[in-house]
């Protein structure tokens, strides 16, 4: 059995979805929304977008077995968005798809993992960013409920007991128990409103 069939979800499928509500969320942000600000620091929707464009690219080259530095920059230009999303959200699908990409073992900045390990972090951001995106253009944050409560349980375990001063993430922000499960992940990511 490999490591991809031992996990309880089917971490590429989830990411391909986390994309889908990327680019549903791209279809409604306008020209003129990406100076707008997003509820992480010091980043507009085009800096967001940009970090997700970005570590698509990153993690497609992680996976090819180099362990290049996380890119930075703008990766967009003068292109719409959503393609540069589109196509490097494509290309890290395709190198998941790769015979035993989802066994090999990759190493990360924090460690090593499968790269089953690498597609559900890429799902877990992906999902996390998108509640950013939708907050900041005013869609609606109510997002991709069933993969939204995954994102929140696997984000759970995956933070339990650390030391959130060693990680990306502020201290939990109090959001009411009956939130859509979107506006309670990005509360326990210490995102507010």
């Amino acid at each position: 059995m490999t490591e991809h069939q031992r996990m309880p979800y089917d971490t590429v499928d989830l990411l391909r979805q986390a994309n889908a509500v990327v680019l549903d969320l791209l279809d409604n942000v306008t020209p003129e929304q990406l100076a707008l600000p997003t509820v992480n620091d010091e980043w507009d929707v085009r800096t967001l977008i940009n970090h997700l464009v970005l570590g698509n690219q990153w993690m497609t080259e992680m996976l090819a077995g180099g362990n290049p530095p996380r890119p930075s920059g703008d990766a967009i230009g003068d292109r719409a968005p959503r393609e540069v999303f589109a196509e490097t959200a494509d290309a890290l699908m395709a190198a998941l798809a790769e015979p035993g990409t989802l066994e090999r073992v990759v190493r990360m900045p924090f460690g090593e993992m499968p790269g089953a390990g690498v597609a559900a972090f890429r799902f877990m951001d992906t999902i996390g960013h998108a509640w950013d995106l939708a907050q900041a253009t005013g869609q609606s944050t109510d997002i991709a409920p069933e993969l939204s409560e995954i994102a929140f349980a696997m984000t759970r375990q995956r933070l339990a007991g650390m030391d959130r001063a060693q990680t990306p993430f502020k201290e939990e922000v109090p959001v009411p128990a009956d939130a859509p499960v979107a506006d309670r992940l990005a509360g326990y990511l210490g995102k507010r409103r």
